[in-house]
């Protein structure tokens, strides 16, 4: 009879390993079922396949999807590596499906699961990895995942809610800017030639009109230029340390889009911090990579600058409150869930309030941006036509 290694988790949460010889893998799993150990690994000797290392993005809303059926498997009391090779099996993206083959073969290989996911950070993150850690370890993997699935389902409906709030002013701008460089472009010259031929005097506005129609006829390349030459030097200020939290800081202190990213980046620490912490992830650890997925220099800084004092031994809220980041109320409902010893329970109320502030937000900014996107137009194009029938008032008048 072949000879298996097998790893599994005792009731005491204990990691614990050993060979057997038995007729097949199940025939290990029901055997040390029976001595109460939770077989997460199972191998025959000499048939481990290795692959090479690989990387990519996968969408965030096939691994809630993963995370999600994952959990499920556990909780019926599936082993671990028929769980992963089920859902490496199902899955249609060629990247993630390796990846989970080549996760099954390292946890076969007696790898922990939270190790063998750390090969592949692209797909699975510091937080990630860091809430499979704790499950495995207390031994309640499957409400880690569950928390996790519903954790990355929140986070992508709230990048959608911001995506939304974007797209809409972006696309019609756009358009807008398109439309009126036509007309300059094509239209003004011939009403340019007409004026000429008449011998019009043409007032201000409409000589302004024909001037830039000029520029952008002569020196359309030179826009382009302009352009693209200011947008990579932009991104490259961006990249840098300073130029990241000048614009970052802009942005949070801008009227509108300021309160509604301020909104979220607390949706995001408050929901992150909640389910890092619920899972058993010590709070030093839960800070760090809360800090890293804030989205905001500004706020990442400020969350850094609270995790160095927590490390000093002071509380959460007194060092958030002094960053001047977090609103008041979020401070002091963090104050009152360390107090009573339910801070998870709290971040997550406080995570579901301001997300729901979040959709009011955007339905606000909408609502806000229509009139003023319809007065942007009205002035743009209206005032193009404006200034060219001005100097047709003119004439019609010389010729009565």
């Amino acid at each position: 009879m072949p000879t298996f290694e097998w790893k599994g988790t005792a009731r005491n949460g204990q990691t614990q390993t050993g060979v057997l010889v038995a007729d097949t893998k199940d025939a290990v799993i029901t055997t040390m079922r029976r001595q109460q150990i939770v077989v997460t690994a199972v191998k025959e000797k000499g048939k481990e396949i290795a692959l090479p290392k690989f990387g990519g993005r996968v969408p965030p809303q096939s691994i809630a999807v993963f995370t999600r059926q994952f959990s499920v498997m556990i909780d019926a009391g599936l082993p671990l590596v028929q769980c992963l090779e089920i859902l490496g099996n199902q899955q249609e993206n060629k990247i993630f499906k390796r990846t989970l083959i080549q996760i099954r073969q390292d946890v076969e290989a007696g790898s922990n699961l939270a190790d063998a996911m750390r090969k592949h950070p692209k797909i699975f993150n510091d937080l990630y990895t860091n809430m499979v850690a704790a499950g495995e370890a207390g031994g309640i993997l499957d409400t880690i995942l569950q928390r996790l699935a519903t954790y990355i389902e929140k986070a992508v409906k709230l990048n959608a809610q911001v995506k939304a709030a974007m797209i809409y002013p972006v696309a019609v701008i756009s358009i807008a800017v398109i439309v009126v460089a036509i007309i300059l472009w094509k239209v003004i010259p011939v009403f340019a030639s007409l004026f000429q031929s008449l011998g019009a005097e043409l007032p201000l506005p409409t000589k302004v009109v024909i001037a830039l129609s000029n520029f952008i006829a002569d020196f359309w390349w030179l826009i382009g230029i302009l352009i693209a030459g200011g947008t990579y030097a932009t991104r490259r200020y961006y990249g840098t340390y300073k130029g990241k939290r000048v614009i970052d800081k802009i942005l949070l202190k801008s009227p509108v889009l300021g309160l509604l990213l301020r909104k979220i980046a607390v949706a995001r620490f408050c929901r992150t911090l909640a389910t890092l912490t619920s899972s058993g992830v010590p709070i030093l650890d839960g800070l760090q990579i809360t800090a890293r997925t804030a989205g905001n220099s500004i706020v990442e800084d400020a969350i850094m600058a609270t995790r160095k004092s927590v490390e000093e031994g002071k509380t959460i809220s007194e060092p958030l409150g002094d960053t001047e980041v977090f609103p008041a109320m979020v401070v002091q409902m963090i104050a009152v869930g360390e107090q009573t010893g339910a801070l998870d329970t709290m971040l997550t109320k406080i995570a579901d309030f301001y997300e729901d502030e979040v959709d009011i937000a955007v339905a606000g900014l909408m609502k806000l941006l229509e009139p003023l996107l319809i007065a942007f137009l009205g002035v743009a194009i209206g005032g193009i036509v404006i200034a060219m029938y001005m100097p047709m008032f003119s004439l019609i008048g010389q010729i009565g």
